[in-house]
């Protein structure tokens, strides 16, 4: 297995206690009932609830929701200050981190649709299938079986960012556009307002880890991209899994895969640079 040294998750407007949820006592617990019983698939067969865990106080649909509700793909969820929601809809898992709220919504009540993030984030894991998207105030991302962490930004005008943890992403906002392939964390902001003439601006990995990912992941009995490699790269926000330079070689390969540049027109692909390095400025 390749290892780097990666740096640690970088916070924004997040405490660490809600970047390391997925290790309370509580919620081990409960994950480990859950796999016992069948997980999201002896839910959904069995008609029981599909709540992982329930902490503070949770509304949905504007009522109080408790550990005994089924969350179908039409509910309206909103956290208050120290709560969360773990839960599956059918294939999919989500985790609503505090003073969220986020509207799922579909056609059917087990599989969702389209995760509508109004406020607050929402780190999730997408099983395969067409017509799924994830909309934010200022962008929307069509997904095709993915891992991904979405937050909005109430206090930044609505600014949205979003992070293909792994996956392909379509991501849309106004008139720009663009396709994101990641094995390891790609991540935008969605801007309100054009910056630097962008929508779509490049952004680092903010606010989520690589456990929370796999932990929703094996709710749905998935593996991340960098689990079934067995290797990491450098978070960043680049999205490929590994910049190991060759042996006596001080320079990095270019990207394949890039976010916008910081431009009104098209950049030229970036030439090989040495490390350390991020070329996405100081608001991270």
């Amino acid at each position: 297995m390749t290892r780097h040294r990666h740096p640690p998750h970088q916070l924004q407007g997040r405490s660490e206690e809600e970047l390391t949820w997925f290790q309370r006592r509580s919620l081990v617990q409960a994950a480990a009932l859950w796999m016992v019983s069948g997980g999201w698939v002896g839910a959904q067969a069995q008609g029981r609830s599909n709540i992982v865990e329930l902490r503070g106080d949770v509304l949905r649909n504007g009522e109080p929701l408790t550990a005994q509700h089924t969350i179908t793909a039409n509910d309206r969820i909103e956290t208050g200050p120290g709560s969360t929601a773990v839960f599956t809809v059918g294939d999919s898992a989500f985790m609503v981190r505090q003073n969220s709220r986020v509207a799922l919504e579909s056609d059917t009540p087990t599989a969702v649709k389209v995760l509508r993030v109004l406020s607050g984030a929402v780190a999730s894991v997408w099983g395969k299938g067409a017509d799924r998207q994830i909309a934010l105030p200022t962008a929307t991302a069509g997904i095709r079986g993915t891992g991904v962490y979405a937050e909005v930004f109430p206090e930044q005008a609505m600014r949205g960012y979003f992070c293909n943890c792994y996956g392909t992403v379509d991501l849309v906002a106004g008139n720009e556009s663009l396709v994101s392939q990641s094995s390891y964390h790609q991540a935008f902001w969605a801007e309100p307002a054009p910056r630097n003439g962008r929508l779509l601006t490049p952004a680092g990995a903010i606010n989520h880890t690589d456990e929370e990912l796999e932990f929703l992941a094996g709710l749905v009995s998935q593996r991340t991209a960098w689990q079934i490699a067995g290797r990491k790269g450098v978070k960043d926000g680049r999205g490929q899994m590994d910049y190991s330079p060759p042996p006596g070689n001080t320079t990095e390969p270019a990207r394949t895969s890039a976010p916008p540049a910081h431009s009104s027109t098209p950049a030229p692909a970036p030439a090989p640079r040495a490390r350390p390095a991020s070329p996405y400025g100081s608001d991270y």
